[in-house]
């Protein structure tokens, strides 16, 4: 079974916002990334590799539920 992605969205200094899908893993070692805050980041998403200038991330944002299509009925 594929791993589960997840829509994670990284903001930049100047207000530029990429949003992407990653998996778990890829996010834990992202914010790790981030955590040291230098250097470039190649970052595995569903649409293929992005490198990220760590010393311009300024936030990480991740969706809080997974998006539905049509009526829950709840």
């Amino acid at each position: 079974m594929a791993e589960e992605m997840k829509r994670v969205e990284v903001g930049f200094g100047g207000g530029q916002v990429m949003t992407v899908r990653i998996t778990d893993e890829t996010l834990r070692g992202l914010r790790g990334a981030v955590d040291g805050g230098e250097g470039w980041h190649d970052l595995a998403t569903e649409d293929g590799s992005v490198a990220l200038d760590l010393a311009k991330v300024v936030f990480l944002r991740t969706s809080g539920a997974p998006h539905t299509i049509g009526f829950s009925g709840t």
